[in-house]
């Protein structure tokens, strides 16, 4: 069990052990003299650790005495005093090695420098900072845990104190920042039935301005979502969800919680279904009905004012319940018929009094503690079916054309209960002369009232679909494919047979396709078919057709241009015929680019000095540009400043063994680059030279 070897090469985990001459003591513990330790594959490494004695221990770690850094077998300066590699699948804490650059207003700094903790097999912690030469300084960690087969997550706070420039100076300031991100997953198999996940983020208004190093410092809100759900099979309530929000715009600084919000659902029943007897079908089978309930709570607020006194007197809630009773049936073959009846009820906890101060003339409003209810109905009915068109074409590429049409119309009706007999609209006078408003007692209320007028709804849609179909080259008697003209095609409209005028609702209109399988193009719009008053503010009742002898006045529309291509999308159009074989090359090399363009259109009345036009344009891409070189790239078009938005580019080089990564944003507020050159292996990615320049 003991011998002397000349030349071994032994794989060692991700690396190679190369010796002159080994003494092997042990069946694990080997004894080199002049020894090598690389991760690289290549015959003859392009790089390796060097030194005259390394103790190799199998599976466990590899330690070296002096040692020096070599390149294609050319010794560097770059000298290690002794070398310790561990050799094993466990974790292990230790120093994370801190990169260095040069930031525009803070100085030189190390960044991402601190240490890893290995606490368990389940949990880990990684605590890392940044320091600037000018005083600025930022704290990060990082908890991360997972239980297989029950849950996985992380936990991530950070704390920056951060300096621009230096004191006295006129740009001199300093901000405090702090972000705290909480990201819990239950894995599917711990309880199928009940469910908790939890995506936390919170912090400052400027932490990502200040701190990130990606596109979060692009992001203008932060949300968070903490949800519990429970489900049951057999039973007459099947959901229940319990979710707690929060969102926070960091342009305003306008902050909205949700504490707490929950629904509770019940399975459909079939109350004139006879259990049992699957032969007998009737109409009233088909009547369905079932339970909704939802209750919130939230606060809309500045995040200055929210943890003060009056903050929780600003909370707004109260519980609503829905009881909608529906039924399908079939008629004449063709048609399908839909009656719903809605019935629903609103729970809140206060109302509103208002009242008129003969004294100082005013018109007062107060919040009155009061259990408050309120119950309505709705009754729709609709009708709808489907005609479709086709064309067959015998001869040719083009084998046939197919129109699909689905129009449909309803009617929904929900009455009035304005009046004083329900008790949830009062009126108050609002000035001197006597003159009185009528007001919901439930106007706060996060679920609205009932509808204080009567409505009657004729609704009226009209759906396309248009396709074709092509036969092949190659088979022309049976294959053929699908190819979508338009995906979708829809115009709808209303008709309120209770108003006293403008009856008629905007005509809109919807368009989606997708061409050559790269273009998908969306489409939108919005026409008045009534004339505006001679002061173009309102709309008076009078057609357009009547006077401009035109349906409808276009008031906005929106579309939008989306470009998906990659090196496949006209790979695969390509028949292997021998004409395009100089072409093989170019669609072998990996690539893509997105693009979208959007243009919105405002006109709200018939002069073009309403019109408002707002233009979009972003793109980004990926190109191999040769077996080892990568470079991708993203960016926008601003219309209204007539220059281009947050742009990067990333350029990536494969060196075998190393890689080479390159990020560079070149405009704007955040121009900055950093480049590192690493070892692939993870055992050995400490070995790197790293350089980044911020802003």
């Amino acid at each position: 069990k003991k011998c002397k070897i000349k030349k071994i090469i032994t794989k060692e985990g991700e690396g190679y052990i190369l010796g002159k001459t080994v003494k092997k003591v042990d069946e694990d513990i080997f004894y080199l003299n002049k020894g090598d330790y690389t991760t690289c594959d290549a015959k003859k490494p392009h790089f390796s650790i060097r030194a005259n004695r390394v103790k190799v221990i199998a599976g466990k770690k590899i330690i070296t005495g002096p040692a020096h850094l070599t390149f294609f077998g050319i010794p560097t300066p770059l000298f290690f005093p002794f070398g310790y590699f561990p050799n094993n699948n466990h974790k292990s804490s230790g120093i994370i090695m801190p990169s260095y650059g040069e930031s525009t207003n803070m100085g030189f700094f190390l960044k991402d420098g601190g240490y890893y903790f290995t606490i368990s097999e389940k949990i880990d912690l990684s605590l890392k900072s940044d320091i600037y030469t000018q005083g600025s300084w930022n704290l990060k960690s990082m908890l991360r845990y997972k239980s297989r087969y029950k849950y996985s997550g992380s936990i991530n706070l950070n704390y920056g104190n951060m300096k621009n420039s230096y004191v006295g100076f006129p740009d001199y300031s300093e901000k405090k920042d702090f972000n705290i991100r909480w990201s819990h997953q239950q894995d599917a198999k711990a309880n199928p039935s009940v469910n908790f996940s939890a995506n936390v983020e919170a912090g400052s208004s400027t932490y990502h301005r200040n701190n990130s190093y990606n596109d979060d410092y692009l992001k203008n809100t932060m949300s968070s979502n903490i949800n519990l759900t429970k489900s049951w099979n057999q039973k007459f309530f099947q959901n229940l969800n319990v979710s707690l929000r929060h969102s926070q715009n960091m342009s305003n600084n306008n902050i909205n919680l949700t504490l707490p919000e929950i629904s509770l659902n019940s399975k459909r029943i079939y109350p004139f279904k006879l259990i049992g007897n699957s032969t007998r079908k009737k109409w009233y089978d088909k009547i369905s009905i079932k339970y909704d309930m939802n209750t919130r709570n939230t606060i809309s607020t500045m995040d200055s004012l929210l943890f003060t006194k009056n903050s929780f007197s600003k909370f707004r809630n109260g519980m609503k319940h829905n009881i909608p009773i529906s039924a399908t049936i079939n008629l004449l073959k063709y048609f399908n018929f839909t009656q719903n009846i809605n019935l629903t009820e609103r729970w809140y906890l206060n109302q509103i009094r208002k009242s008129w101060n003969q004294n100082n003339s005013t018109l007062s409003t107060d919040t009155i503690n009061k259990f408050t209810r309120a119950y309505d109905y709705s009754i729709t009915s609709g009708i709808n079916t489907k005609i479709y068109g086709l064309v067959e074409f015998k001869k040719g590429k083009l084998a046939g054309l197919r129109h699909v049409i689905s129009p449909s119309l309803s009617f929904r009706y929900n009455p009035d209960f304005s009046n004083e007999k329900y008790g949830y609209y009062k009126t108050v006078q609002i000035n001197e002369n006597g003159d009185t408003q009528g007001y919901s007692i439930m106007q706060n209320g996060i679920y609205g009232s009932p509808s204080n007028q009567k409505n009657g709804n004729i609704n009226f849609s009209l759906g396309n679909i248009l396709d074709m179909k092509i036969r092949s080259k190659k088979d022309t008697s049976t294959t053929l494919k699908k190819i979508k003209i338009i995906e979708s095609l829809s115009i709808n409209t209303s008709y309120n047979i209770f108003s006293d005028s403008l009856n008629l609702s905007n005509i809109r209109m919807n368009a989606r396709t997708k061409l050559f399988d790269i273009f998908n193009i969306t489409f939108s719009s919005d026409y008045d078919p009534y004339l505006a008053n001679s002061s173009k503010t309102n709309r008076i009742n009078q057609f357009e057709i009547s006077k401009n002898k035109r349906i409808a006045r276009l008031k906005s529309f929106t579309t939008s241009i989306g470009i998906n291509i990659n090196d496949k999308t006209f790979n695969r159009n390509q028949d292997n015929e021998k004409d395009h074989k100089d072409h093989k090359e170019f669609y072998e090399i990996p690539w893509d680019i997105q693009a979208n363009y959007s243009l919105t259109y405002n006109k709200q009345h018939n002069i073009a000095e309403f019109a408002d036009t707002v233009q979009s344009l972003s793109f980004s891409g990926n190109l191999k540009l040769s077996k080892n070189w990568k470079i991708g790239f993203r960016s926008g078009y601003d219309f209204d400043e007539k220059k281009l938005t947050y742009s990067s580019i990333d350029i990536y080089r494969d060196l075998h063994c190393w890689e080479m990564l390159f990020n560079w944003i070149p405009l704007g507020y955040h121009q900055s680059y950093t480049l590192t050159i690493r070892v692939k292996a993870a055992e050995l990615r400490d070995l790197k030279y790293e350089k980044k320049k911020d802003w």
